[in-house]
């Protein structure tokens, strides 16, 4: 990992890394836009695997994971953080905010809006963890955009940890994913949104079963777009002609996750091991 610079200065700051954060290697679908879209800039991605996925555990469990990796975050300098996972920012992204209001955040929320604008049959439906559709955040995005759109939501018990091994294609997705496809069309359906970053990885398979006649909303090139536009505001965006350094982490296996790169990015990357300890207070801390 390059070594990061402590010159507060706005030219300094411009050149420290964006931190992404994901319970696995779902982020990595925010992680590729961004990356097409600011290839200058310098990444670091934890994927938190000790813990995938985040949608089965209580709000508390994910606020103390996420307030855990801002924290080692902010010890390496990043400039901005991006929550790249959607029931992370559901349970945790507000509280991250007020913790720490000096910082910046970009977070994920369910794309319903852009759907509610883009349906034909005013029906909608949303794939996202049970934690996302139990949080504040989803149900405010119901009530200022959906009041006209009839919403079927459904949890794909299953297809997280598929994408985790890799299976984008495999038998066992493609079950996943008719079994919660198939009810929807047969409701009129027109529109799916994505409510969770690890589904993009699957949307070849997604349109395999729906067909053209379905459109798919993916958040991945919204949230670049977003991240882009909070650097300049900030005036934090790396201006360097050189190729950003991506630094990646797990806290879990680097070797398993490292298999599955060329497949999610197309690309080989070093992955580097992260440790979670507990001090006397029983809190997780990220050790490198």
């Amino acid at each position: 990992m390059n070594e990061l610079t402590t010159n507060p200065s706005v030219q300094a700051q411009s050149e420290n890394p964006i931190g992404i954060f994901d319970s696995g290697v779902g982020g990595l679908s925010i992680y590729l836009a961004i990356r097409q879209l600011l290839p200058s800039e310098n990444i670091l991605y934890i994927a938190d695997q000790a813990h995938v996925p985040y949608g089965t555990r209580t709000l508390e469990e994910i606020r103390l994971l996420s307030d855990s990796i801002v924290h080692f975050f902010l010890t390496k300098q990043v400039k901005l953080t991006v929550v790249a996972c959607n029931t992370a920012s559901a349970a945790a992204l507000h509280f991250l905010r007020e913790k720490y209001p000096d910082h910046t955040f970009v977070g994920m929320e369910p794309a319903v809006k852009p759907a509610a604008q883009a349906t034909h049959t005013r029906r909608v439906g949303v794939l996202a963890t049970q934690a996302t559709f139990q949080g504040e955040l989803y149900a405010s995005v119901l009530e200022r955009f959906a009041k006209d759109v009839i919403v079927f939501e459904n949890t794909c018990p299953g297809l997280v940890s598929q994408i985790e091994k890799g299976d984008l294609n495999s038998t066992e997705t493609r079950r996943i994913l008719e079994a919660v496809i198939h009810p929807m069309m047969m409701q009129g359906v027109d529109t799916i949104v994505l409510g969770c970053t690890h589904y993009p990885f699957v949307i070849p398979l997604i349109r395999k079963i729906a067909g053209i006649e379905i459109d798919v909303i993916d958040p991945s090139p919204a949230i670049a777009r977003q991240t882009k536009r909070l650097l300049e505001e900030k005036r934090l965006d790396n201006r360097c002609t050189q190729q950003g350094k991506s630094s990646l982490f797990t806290t879990k296996s680097p070797a398993e996750m490292q298999k599955l790169l060329p497949k999610l990015l197309g690309e080989e990357l070093t992955v580097h091991p992260l440790k979670w300890k507990t001090d006397e207070q029983s809190v997780l801390q990220l050790t490198s």
